[in-house]
């Protein structure tokens, strides 16, 4: 267990030692959610299951350029990855890249791709009856696995996912498969196009598994409204994953596929991943295409990845990433390898992380934070230092006043975006005698309470006398975000902080408390805010569940600093002692 000592003058360096468990103000957040004072101050944000049935088919800190020191230097040699240990707390053996051990596996024909997506979707098949992942799964998932192994025994180039299983959270259109957002209104839409994430999945190999559930529209940290089911976590079914990419969270974890792309808007990828025990990148706004991506609020939206370690996500990440013309926002910036500048753990020095400097959040770790989880990022903390990186607090005088700031614009881009869903274009359509009637019928009857409430409050936010008030206030704030982060990362190569202020709570929960879900946010809406990337890694547990709950670090970078992030992450996860992310449900199967 460890404290924090702050040793003045000058900046403040963590100085950490064993100790009793810190004295904070609050109880546990997990527990009694009256336990955390929403940020959230305004009055007026007071506004305010049935399942989709699945048809299963039969550089500033140094690391060697000794390219010897890299994990891979080409993807066409590959030594075979070890086998997944069985669930146990005890394990030092760190996580190996699912991807790799998957191409490894095709190149030496150790295994075909039809026995892997076989072994992978009779896993889906098992687990699926609890966890809830998947609204929709392919149908050809084993067809596209045995044209693989055309290729492979043809000797044809493999692309970087060959083979590999990915699903795909359903606010991101598949061509072949529905895409409902997560919303009744939505029900039978099936898109005439691929996004551009998925488009580039496909040529780079990838297999998409299936669709996975949400939030209604990303918007949700739970997967409870989502229209269709609710999700649970693989660590404890009784308890909510995370959201809005609940499900592609979930599937990771439980392994039902290799990895998963999901949204984030808000913390839609990170607080998911530290949920349920799983690798989460949230990429620089612009890194990734937002072409086909259903949007929920357009200046924060963004296509993220999941994985079992972070070598997978960095593949993932690579594969998406990049400028496409279909979407303006995109950038022109290079996209990294960055799987490439991974090293392993093998050629580690004792300290590769020396003279990286490690920003704590201050603001992240007091009240209202889970006493576990605040113990579990100490850890971590303590684990940077003890891995050459230099330590300190930092603050962040805007981070509070981000939350009230993210709802107020995120609902008011929500109000206007989601005007599109009118019951004549596309999706389920009333009947109505007059226009306006269909327009209203069409909207009470397929959308969501949840997906109701946030459009009332965009656009009170931006209606006549209240603009000024609220979303001019907003934006103000947006830049004050900004300028904080760019403070503090001129100062520091990465700051962290945890995901979420506790680990996964129970299913109804928080249903009847919007606020207490809102403020559930406040560790990761003010990277949205600044448009930043962010990492999250499983870092320790929490008492809860027949085996615990996982708890994640927060990694937050300079924009486009992906690579910096990946590489402090895999050291991390590799380096990490006693601590085996594998869920008691996985064990079982």
């Amino acid at each position: 267990m460890y404290s924090i000592r702050v040793s003045p003058p000058g900046p403040h360096r963590f100085a950490f030692f064993a100790g009793p468990k810190p004295s904070l103000c609050g109880e546990r957040v997990s527990a009694r959610r009256s336990a955390m004072p929403s940020p959230i101050q305004n009055p007026r944000f007071l506004l305010y299951h049935r399942c989709l049935p699945l048809h299963f088919p039969p550089n500033p800190f140094p690391f060697p350029p000794n390219p010897r020191r890299l994990l891979h230097r080409s993807t066409a040699a590959l030594s075979p990855q070890p086998a997944p240990a069985p669930q146990t707390l005890t394990s030092a053996v760190p996580p190996s890249s699912e991807i790799l051990s998957i191409r490894e596996s095709l190149l030496s024909r150790r295994k075909t791709a039809a026995e892997i997506a076989a072994e992978y979707l009779d896993r889906l098949r098992r687990t699926e009856q609890q966890l809830r992942s998947f609204l929709h799964v392919s149908e050809t998932a084993m067809r596209e696995a045995e044209e693989v192994d055309g290729l492979v025994e043809s000797g044809a180039e493999l692309g970087p996912l060959t083979g590999v299983l990915v699903a795909v959270k359903d606010n991101i259109c598949t061509a072949d498969m529905p895409s409902t957002g997560g919303s009744r209104i939505l029900g039978s839409y099936r898109p005439a196009f691929d996004a551009t994430a998925v488009k580039r999945l496909r040529e780079a190999g990838a297999i998409i598994v299936g669709k996975t559930n949400l939030d209604e529209f990303g918007m949700g940290s739970t997967t409870e409204s989502s229209g269709f089911q609710v999700t649970t976590n693989p660590w404890d079914v009784s308890r909510v994953p995370g959201g809005s990419s609940g499900g592609s969270a979930a599937a990771v974890s439980a392994r039902q596929c290799v990895v998963s792309l999901g949204s984030d808007t808000g913390g839609s990828v990170r607080q998911p991943a530290s949920f349920c025990g799983v690798v989460g990148m949230k990429p620089t706004y612009g890194r990734v295409s937002r072409f086909g991506l259903m949007a929920y609020a357009s200046s924060l939206d963004v296509i993220g990845c999941f994985g079992s370690s972070v070598v997978d996500a960095a593949i993932l990440l690579s594969a998406i990433s990049g400028h496409d013309r279909l979407d303006a926002t995109s950038s022109k910036h290079e996209v990294s390898d960055y799987a490439s500048q991974l090293v392993s753990l093998d050629h580690l020095e004792s300290k590769p992380l020396k003279g990286l400097r490690v920003g704590v959040i201050r603001e992240t770790i007091g009240e209202g934070v889970d006493l576990g989880v605040m113990s579990s990022v100490q850890a971590a903390a303590s684990h940077l230092e003890q891995l050459g990186s230099i330590v300190t607090e930092v603050s962040l005088p805007s981070f509070s006043l981000g939350l009230p700031a993210y709802y107020i614009l995120a609902s008011s881009e929500a109000s206007s975006n989601l005007s599109r869903y009118d019951g004549v274009r596309y999706g389920y359509q009333a009947t109505a005698d007059e226009l306006s009637s269909l327009y209203g019928d069409s909207r009470a009857n397929g959308l969501g309470p949840e997906v109701k409430l946030r459009i009332l409050m965009g656009t009170y936010a931006l209606s006549a006398g209240y603009y000024d008030a609220y979303y001019k206030r907003a934006q103000q704030v947006r830049t004050l975000v900004r300028k904080s982060f760019k403070d503090a990362l001129d100062k520091n190569d990465i700051l962290i902080s945890p995901a979420a202020p506790s680990a996964a709570y129970k299913i109804g929960e928080k249903t009847n408390d919007p606020l207490a879900m809102y403020a559930g946010d406040i560790m990761t809406v003010n990277v949205n805010l600044a448009g930043l990337p962010a990492l999250v890694v499983p870092c320790g547990f929490v008492e809860g569940g027949p085996a615990g709950l996982p708890v994640g670090l927060q990694m937050i970078g300079a924009a486009f600093h992906e690579g910096k992030l990946l590489r402090v992450g895999h050291i991390f996860e590799q380096t990490l002692q006693n601590h085996r992310f594998i869920p008691p449900l996985l064990a079982e199967t």
